[in-house]
Parts: C-alpha cells; structure tokens; sequence
C-alpha cells in the first residue's frame, strides 16, 4: 500500500514541477531560458571542477603501469611484422615435409599453483 502512496505522491510532483516550467515558460520565456542557462553553467561548472581537480591528479595504479610497459614491449617487438608490403614469390611446395619445433613465446609464463590430482568420483 505504502509503494502506491509513494507513487501518486511522486506523480504528483512531477505534474506540479510540468504545470510550474509551462506557466513560466508562457509568461516569461527570457527568464526561463536565462534559469536554463545559468543551470547548465552550473552543472558545467561542477563538472570541471571534479574532474580537473579531483580526478585527474589521481596517480595510475602500479598494475596499470606494469600494463602499459607490456603493452610497449609487445608494440616493439611486433611491429614490422604486419607492415610488411614486399610481395613475395610463391615457392614449390617441398614434397618432404619438415618436422616443425615446438616454439615457446617468451612473453607467456606458467604459474605453478598447488592443484591436487583429479577427484575420484567413486568416492561420493
């Protein structure tokens, strides 16, 4: 009962709020349009204020410093390997076919972590 109370009492707030803008905006439009103005300036204001002041100074945190240095190093050390525009010559295939090697990427690591073996499901 308490939520349809507070509804109709939020409806008409927002009908008495509509009533007040349209009487001012008929029988003063300059007024309401320099309020509108000087509350948007305001909220400009504000805004600026927070951000410039507040926000801004905040220091990166150690993790997104380590996340900017890897992305760097990453940029280096890939970086003539999409630019390359050299049209090369399209070679025979080879009919013996080498054995590839297993490469590991240097910039990949395993974390070792203290799993146990799998859980023997005959045991519930």
């Amino acid at each position: 009962m308490t939520r349809s109370k507070m509804a109709f009492l939020f409806y008409v707030i927002i009908g008495l709020a509509l009533v007040g803008l349209a009487t001012q905006l008929i029988t003063s439009p300059g007024s309401f349009i320099k309020g509108i103005f000087i509350t948007i300036g305001f909220g400009v204001a504000i805004f600026a204020f927070i951000y410039f002041v507040l926000l801004r100074k905040r220091a990166p945190s150690n993790d997104m410093k380590k996340y900017k240095k890897a992305v760097q190093q990453s940029k280096a050390k890939y970086k003539d390997r999409g630019n390359s525009t050299k049209v090369t010559p399209k070679k025979q295939p080879n009919l013996i076919k080498k054995k590839r090697t297993k490469r590991t990427s240097n910039h990949l690591r395993v974390i070792e972590g203290n799993k146990t073996k799998g859980k023997d499901r005959a045991t519930f």
